[in-house]
């Protein structure tokens, strides 16, 4: 079960694993997402596009990918901020 909510279930090979630190007790964070390379490509190249997702973009590239809007929101917030630490 995926308690956080509904989305597409993980690709296949597990691409979820245990964040560093956790203990695997209830109520703890969430699992991390360990995207596949050709995920990060895509994402990459998307990224090189456009800076910041429309929703239907969002809704489009998360079904393309078989992940969640959620997972592709984040990863786009979490590449502008490296983006602005490198500059």
């Amino acid at each position: 079960d995926r308690p956080w909510g509904a989305g597409p279930p993980p690709p296949e090979g597990g691409p979820e694993c245990a964040a560093p630190g956790e203990g695997g007790g209830r109520g703890g964070r969430r699992l991390r997402t360990a995207f596949s390379a050709e995920q990060l490509s895509t994402l990459e190249s998307s990224f090189q596009r456009h800076q910041y997702l429309g929703a239907a973009e969002r809704r489009k590239l998360a079904g393309r990918m078989r992940l969640s809007e959620v997972q592709i929101k984040t990863w786009f917030q979490n590449r502008r901020m490296k983006l602005k630490r490198q500059l």
